[in-house]
This record gives C-alpha cells, sequence and structure tokens, in this order.
C-alpha cells in the first residue's frame, strides 16, 4: 500500500526551515571579502579624477599642438577658472577665433577634481579668471603649469612642455 504525501507521517524535529550556523559564515565572509575589495577602489575617487582630468588636458595640449603644425594656424588652449572648463579654439587667418570640437570641445574635470590655477611661464599665474596658452604652429607653445586639486589632500600638478606639446604630470604642488 502506498502513501501519498498528504497522508504520509511526520517526525517531529525533522522539519525545520532556516539557515545553519555555517551557512550564516560563509555568507557573512563572502560580504565581507567584497567589501574589502571595492572600498578601497571608491575611496581613490579623488586621485583617480585628477590623474583623468591630467590626460584630459594633456590629450588636448598635444591634439592643437599637432593640429596648429596641420593647418598652420594658431591654436589656442583656454582654461575657464570661474566657469571650470577647459577647451581649445582656432584663430582664423581673418583673425576670427573659432571653438573647436572633437578633442577640443569644452571639458570639465572629471569628478571631484578642479583647476586650482595656470601658470603660464612669462605671463604670470592665473587663480580666478580665464588663462589662454598660445599653440604656434611653428612647433611652439608657452610653457603651462596647471594645478589640480581634490578635496583638501589631493593635488597634481601638469606641466606642458614648449617644444614638444608634450606633458608631465607631478603628484602634488609643484612650482617650476
Amino acid at each position: 500500500m502506498t502513501q501519498n504525501a498528504l497522508t504520509r507521517p511526520t517526525t517531529v524535529g525533522t522539519d525545520r526551515s532556516g539557515f545553519t550556523l555555517v551557512e550564516l559564515a560563509v555568507v557573512t565572509l563572502l560580504i565581507a571579502l567584497f567589501a574589502g575589495l571595492t572600498l578601497p577602489l571608491l575611496s581613490g575617487g579623488g586621485h583617480r579624477a585628477l590623474r583623468s582630468t591630467g590626460r584630459r588636458i594633456s590629450g588636448m595640449t598635444r591634439w592643437c599642438y599637432n593640429e596648429a603644425a596641420l593647418t598652420g594656424l594658431e591654436h589656442r588652449l583656454v582654461f575657464d577658472l570661474q566657469r571650470q572648463v577647459f577647451f581649445a579654439q582656432r584663430l582664423e587667418s581673418d583673425g576670427e577665433l573659432v571653438a573647436l570640437s572633437g578633442p577640443g570641445r569644452e571639458r570639465t574635470p572629471a569628478g571631484q577634481a578642479r583647476i586650482k590655477d595656470v601658470a603660464i611661464i612669462g605671463r604670470g599665474q592665473f587663480s580666478s579668471q580665464t588663462a589662454t596658452v598660445r599653440i604656434l604652429p611653428a612647433g611652439w607653445l608657452e610653457e603651462t603649469v596647471v594645478h589640480l586639486e581634490a578635496g583638501d589632500e589631493a593635488q597634481l600638478t601638469v606641466r606642458l612642455m614648449p617644444l614638444t606639446g608634450a606633458s608631465e604630470t607631478y603628484d602634488g604642488y609643484r612650482e617650476f
């Protein structure tokens, strides 16, 4: 004779639901492991934002340097410290300044980063107004130092080199 599931006798104490202590310990260990791996990534946001902004400035400078040589027209890298943006312009042969698109379009610093000041060698340091770096078609740009900051502690210095259009990046605040 067969018994179906509804009439089958049950034993007291064997029909428990829930998690065992071992299962809870494994889940707790996994949560702690994932938190330990992700928290350092989230806390380094300021440094990553500084490096990303430094790369953007370096890339835009190099692009303007190459475009000036290819077109035979002066290009400009503009840092608007009031609005916290930077962008590229081209000086046309008729004297008109044209805002550029693509790699030269207006950009803001990444994440928490901000432009603290811009020093153009021979012209001074700019901390609250607009600083314009000239990039000549003959293969020369004004030597420039851009200081970036994220919060009170993280700082980065980007130095734009006059003869090559290349840049150097340094941790901290450096003056040249």
